[in-house]
């Protein structure tokens, strides 16, 4: 059985989500969209293009976690898309689920924005990725994580992941 916990985590527009669903099928897990499970009102901020704060985060951040607590105490393994944006945020995730492994997709304004752009259908609209940005807090090398570009194609990060997995996660930060 595979208990293995992935966060694919980064801004929006970074491709959290395609590499998630793309890992999770590989390694034969299932997979959570993280936004799913925002409360409506923080979809409408969001849509509204006002920034989210801590406290607006902090119920759907607990949420998440009690997903990975879940797998955890199962001895599943998940694959979660989450922006994780600062090391406190992280943290309540580990708290469900400590040994978790993140998968960080970072890259440069102008290329997720063109990313963002390009992509239909979502709530999040290409005005709050400054704020993310601003937000944003890498992981520490402390932090069990792997870092990709986002320029870098899914079926490569994904394939680097479980080499990693496999040798012992020599691309670990």
């Amino acid at each position: 059985m595979n208990s293995d916990i992935f966060v694919v985590m980064g801004v929006s527009g970074c491709g959290k989500s395609t590499v998630g669903a793309q890992l999770a099928q590989a390694l034969k897990l299932p997979f959570l969209e993280g936004d799913v499970l925002h409360p409506e009102r923080n979809v409408a901020r969001m849509a509204a293009g006002v920034p989210l704060s801590d406290e607006d985060r902090e119920g759907w951040l607990q949420a998440l976690a009690e997903r990975l607590r879940q797998a955890h105490a199962a001895n599943r393994g998940l694959v979660l898309s989450c922006s994780a944006l600062k090391r406190a945020y992280r943290d309540i995730l580990r708290s469900g689920a400590p040994g978790l492994r993140f998968i960080y997709l970072h890259g440069e304004h102008a290329l997720l924005a063109a990313r963002m752009a390009a992509r239909t259908g979502h709530y999040m609209p290409l005005s709050l990725l400054d704020s993310q940005l601003a937000t944003l807090e890498p992981p520490g090398v402390d932090e069990n994580t792997q870092r990709f570009h986002v320029a870098e194609r899914a079926e490569d990060i994904v394939a680097t992941v479980l080499a990693d997995r496999i040798s012992g996660a020599s691309s670990l930060i």
